[in-house]
């Protein structure tokens, strides 16, 4: 509820700020919100909202609503803030009434970052126009580029003098871009303005803690790419994951084709061995290897088509599947298959 309010003020905001010309300073911005005053008790936001009442009772000529009783009636505040929001403002203004719009720099800390957090690269460039002080904060913008693209080559280097991180984010915007359209033209810009280098790890450490990359091109770019999809495997930590929330997480990062074929395989082969690599101590116990890891990966595939399609008429039963997969996988307990089932059941598709 809180980022959908704050995405509506962010829609109204800023094309206001832009047209009636707000001020915003930065050195003023974290520091004046970091006091949080707009949390208040209930019967201080009593107290306040009273106190509004009688203030805007008065400035409306002392006028006053008479109850049934013939006696007096405060009338209710309106107002566009919460009375404790209100009395935020009003104290941050030095008591004085102003009027216009909210500057983000009388907001609070989490819901100014909330706000700024819901722009592209182009409307933050539009608010930086805005507010000329912010728009060269620069901290500002190497939080921005580090929250969205969490890893980069660039990081790591020492920055020459007059390095800008709002370039750099206007750059990994437009790579982003870029590789949505075009996965290789998209990593070529990106080595063309030293922002990654040319090395499978480092690629795929780029790929894993960034979610601003189409996962079509993305699977594209790692089917060319088998190095750098080794290197994206060994990054997952399966240790005790229970194997269908495992298998559930590697699609996550790495998006399974729509249909069967031999990237699939090459899929649920890596998956097998980096799985059995991090439980050691589970496959010893269950009596596992990669061969029947990549068994059980496949049934379950196949019984979450089974039991998600509203195709297949007659669904898939829990001792069918126990059946169905001892044959294949000749070690693997009656009840862990079980378990296997259940979880399909209950929680759904391991590569939705």
């Amino acid at each position: 509820m809180v980022q959908f309010e704050a995405g509506i003020v962010a829609s109204l905001l800023l094309p206001m700020c832009c047209f009636y010309g707000v001020g915003m300073r930065s050195c003023d911005f974290l520091p004046q919100m970091g006091q949080a005053l707009w949390r208040l008790s209930p019967r201080q936001q009593q107290q306040l909202q009273e106190e509004l009442a009688d203030q805007l009772a008065e400035r409306g000529g002392g006028k006053q609503e008479h109850g049934r009783d013939g006696g007096a009636q405060r009338r209710t505040a309106q107002h566009c803030y919460s009375p404790d929001i209100y009395h935020l403002l009003r104290t941050r203004r030095g008591g004085k009434e102003q009027s216009g719009f909210i500057d983000l720099e009388m907001l609070p800390p989490e819901l100014g970052i909330t706000i700024l957090s819901y722009l592209n690269a182009t409307d933050l460039c539009l608010a930086g126009c805005v507010w000329q002080d912010l728009g060269n904060d620069e901290y500002l913008w190497q939080g921005l580029c580090k929250s969205t693209w969490g890893h980069c080559s660039i990081y790591n280097k020492r920055l020459r003098a007059g390095f800008s991180y709002r370039r750099l984010y206007l750059q990994l915007d437009e790579g982003s871009l870029t590789f949505n359209a075009n996965p290789q033209e998209g990593i070529s810009y990106f080595m063309s303005k030293g922002i990654l280098v040319d090395h499978p790890k480092e690629l795929a450490k780029f790929i894993f803690y960034t979610r601003r990359l189409n996962w079509k091109m993305l699977r594209i770019y790692l089917d060319e790419r088998r190095d750098v999809l080794d290197e994206l495997v060994t990054l997952h930590n399966f240790s005790n994951q229970f194997l269908p929330n495992a298998l559930r997480e590697f699609f996550r990062h790495i998006h399974a084709p729509e249909e069967r074929g031999e990237y699939l395989e090459t899929l649920i082969t890596k998956f097998s061995h980096r799985f059995c690599a991090c439980n050691p101590a589970l496959v010893r116990d269950l009596g596992l290897n990669p061969d029947a890891v990549y068994v059980l990966c496949y049934s379950l595939i196949l019984l979450s088509i089974d039991l998600t399609s509203p195709h297949v008429k007659n669904k898939m039963s829990k001792r069918e599947f126990i059946r169905n997969t001892r044959r294949a996988a000749h070690n693997v307990s009656e009840d862990f298959v079980g378990h296997l089932y259940d979880n399909i059941y209950l929680i759904g598709h391991v590569a939705a």
